[in-house]
């Protein structure tokens, strides 16, 4: 009896040694996923397909490309076909083509599969190809919405930024940088990335991503036109459509030119257009001033439309400036006015003097608060036009 199991132990020893030769014997194949930036031309997305020790022999695998969320012959061409890797090497590519298009939106994915492997065993069969969208340089805009003519009677056009060049204008616009809080416990990195910023079919686009820079979980831009243009007096016309959502926080306004001198708000602020993306349908314009930081005055209105919300569609926020006095117009209505008498406890009117603009889109912050689960990125403010005329 114990001659018996003595010899069928060592009948099931011998048959694992063989089973695990057998395996370690064995040539692997896998392949891997990969990215590709979308190109305005046709590009090549390549999978690298990988064995594990060089074959002492030919390999073969089929492979076949499985629609995802990217569609056929629209994002991706579809293949199939045999890799053939030759004995002695360990690695083969696999070349589609994705079709070329600048639009930006969201990114998108498509799977290689590998199947009927000759002379090897596959461990890993699916790799996704994944297409990136979402730094394309063409933004379909809806323009509907309210305009405003290109000259009036008695005033002329000084300056303007109509964005129907290809790249942001530099002569105008500068960028303020960074994930300091901006005063205001803001969340976001700001660069001066086309991700974040870029000029489309006549349009400024200023986004803001979810996505981590540095220590900021976001990202937006913050344009200037500080020491490149400012002015005094005269009606600023500017056509934009808003974001929204919560923590959203766009923001169309001028500073004093001699901030660096007095700071905030001695150099006077004057907030044009705000809005908090927990509600779009709400707006606010603002005036800062005062001696110092502690002597923060400020006086303004907010102003709801009656149907819809600022996201859906273009308006005009315009600014009627003159020595003394400040009106704010939504789509050609007055919804607040300021003269001298309202400025009690400035050391002088600070609107009396040179402005500069800064667009933004802000995320988070004390006013507005933090994004949660409803907010949906990127959330995008597109300005038309910028005006300034003068009499």
């Amino acid at each position: 009896m114990q001659l018996i199991l003595k010899l069928f132990t060592g009948i099931l020893l011998l048959s694992s040694c063989k089973k695990s030769s057998s395996l370690s014997d064995t040539t692997i194949v896998s392949i891997e996923s990969n990215t590709k930036e979308r190109a305005v031309l046709n590009s090549s997305l390549v999978f690298k397909v990988t064995l594990n020790k060089a074959a002492t022999t030919t390999v073969t695998i089929r492979y076949n490309t499985v629609a995802g969320s990217a569609v056929e012959n629209t994002d991706y061409i579809p293949s199939s076909g045999t890799l053939s890797i030759p004995a002695g090497q360990t690695t083969g590519d696999i070349s589609i083509v994705i079709t070329g298009d600048s639009t930006r939106k969201d990114n998108n994915d498509f799977k290689v599969r590998l199947s009927n492997p000759q002379n090897c065993s596959i461990a890993k069969a699916d790799a996704i190809g994944t297409i990136v969208n979402e730094n394309g340089t063409y933004l379909l805009v809806d323009s509907t919405g309210y305009s405003t003519p290109a000259t009036y009677p008695g005033y002329k056009l000084v300056w303007s930024d109509e964005f129907s060049g290809s790249v942001v204008n530099r002569s105008n616009w500068g960028y303020e940088t960074g994930n300091s809080g901006w005063g205001n416990s803001e969340l976001e990195n700001y660069t001066s990335s086309n991700k974040n910023s870029f000029i489309s079919n006549g349009n400024l686009i200023i986004e803001a991503r979810k996505e981590k820079l540095g220590t900021a979980n976001y990202t937006s831009a913050r344009m200037i036109t500080k020491g490149r243009q400012d002015f005094k007096y005269g009606r600023i016309d500017i056509r934009a459509k808003l974001p929204k959502g919560q923590g959203i926080w766009p923001a169309l306004w001028l500073l004093g030119s001699n901030v660096d001198a007095v700071n905030w708000p001695a150099c006077g602020e004057i907030d044009m257009l705000e809005l908090l993306g927990d509600n779009p349908a709400k707006m606010y314009s603002t005036l800062h001033w005062g001696g110092d930081g502690n002597q923060n005055k400020s006086k303004g209105t907010n102003y709801t439309l009656s149907g819809g919300s600022f996201d859906q569609q273009f308006h005009v926020y315009s600014m009627d400036w003159k020595q003394d006095g400040i009106k704010i117009f939504l789509d050609d209505v007055m919804i607040y006015s300021a003269g001298s008498s309202d400025f009690v406890g400035a050391t002088s009117n600070p609107f009396n003097n040179n402005f500069f603009f800064i667009f933004n889109v802000a995320v988070g912050g004390i006013w507005p608060g933090n994004p949660d689960v409803t907010t949906v990125f990127p959330q995008r403010m597109v300005v038309d036009y910028v005006r300034v005329f003068q009499q």
